[in-house]
């Protein structure tokens, strides 16, 4: 299952309002077939790990990292009727699709053929690795990571308003790659006035991979560019995960709205002083209210700078 979930990995931002899933097809202690979402969506896992597999499928083990869809679609079979139709001795899931369309329906398919099914293997990191597909189902909004890139001291600007570079190249190296891993990236009005961001991805063979551009706010957008009026429309993006990079007003406003999942938090060993703050009212009340909502997943050094993960408790 592992393994699967590295193939799945390989399909990250890429495919669309489909899940990244990955699929390996074992006989006699020999991988004979792998798959994972292509881009776009289509070609399903399944579909591509049982065509490399063919006829030895028949009587094998699949580990999938989601249900089987049980659902049709113009664009292509429900891979629950091609995995029965494979005749495979087991299929091992890491969890159920919530999609209503299958929701237990693919694993029903198949006991319902006589393969035996186990699910729940290595569920925990499939549901980390899905959690921008579980968002936009079961919360209707998608999973939103806040980037900030600020000095010791919690700036992101001079005074006078320069902002390039406070982080060095090994952190925005990083952060391009959080870029491609990403559906769409969001930034408010004013930084698109001020800065006029590219917001793609600058890292060799990787530009393909270039998100969405988001511009919260009012008036027009930089053609290429989407407007989102109102984080109350948030949902109406319609995909899985969303980017925030700023500005300060803008990381405040989701905060504020409890819409922040994720925090990544890169930091230069500088200290600005009088400057831009990288936040704004978040909207405490109190100094309690700002404990137990954080937690800690990564931190690691990026050159001279570091970059600390943080998931939301509440």
């Amino acid at each position: 299952m592992a393994a699967a979930l590295a193939l799945a990995e390989r399909g990250v931002g890429q495919t669309g309002n489909n899940p990244s899933v990955g699929c390996i097809i074992v006989r006699d202690d020999v991988i004979i077939g792998r798959g994972w979402t292509q881009n776009g969506g289509r070609p399903h896992a399944e579909a591509m790990a049982l065509q490399q597999a063919g006829s030895a499928a028949a009587g094998a083990t699949i580990y999938v990292t989601l249900e089987p869809c049980a659902h049709q679609s113009e664009r292509g079979p429900a891979c629950a009727q091609l995995v029965r139709d494979a005749r495979p001795a087991k299929v091992i899931g890491a969890i159920n699709d919530p999609d209503a369309r299958t929701a237990g329906q693919g694993f029903a398919l198949l006991a319902e053929a006589g393969i035996a099914i186990e699910v729940g293997v290595m569920a925990s990191e499939a549901r980390r690795q899905l959690a921008g597909f579980f968002s936009r189902l079961e919360r209707a909004r998608p999973f939103v990571t806040l980037k900030m890139a600020t000095s010791l001291d919690g700036q992101i600007a001079l005074a006078n308003g320069q902002s390039r570079w406070i982080t060095g190249e090994y952190a925005r190296a990083h952060a391009h790659v959080e870029r491609a891993r990403c559906d769409a990236i969001l930034v408010g009005a004013g930084t698109v006035r001020i800065d006029a961001p590219r917001l793609d991805v600058r890292i060799a063979g990787l530009e393909s991979r270039s998100p969405r551009k988001i511009m919260l706010g009012s008036g027009d957008a930089p053609q290429g560019w989407e407007v989102l009026r109102s984080l109350d429309d948030l949902g109406q993006l319609g995909c899985n995960t969303l980017l925030v990079e700023g500005g300060a007003k803008t990381a405040s406003a989701f905060l504020r709205a409890g819409l922040v999942d994720r925090l990544l938090l890169y930091r230069a060993p500088i200290l600005i002083g009088a400057g831009t703050a990288c936040l704004g009212d978040i909207g405490l009340g109190n100094l309690d209210a700002a404990h137990g909502r954080w937690q800690i997943s990564l931190s690691r050094r990026l050159g001279k700078d570091s970059i600390e993960v943080y998931d939301a408790l509440i």
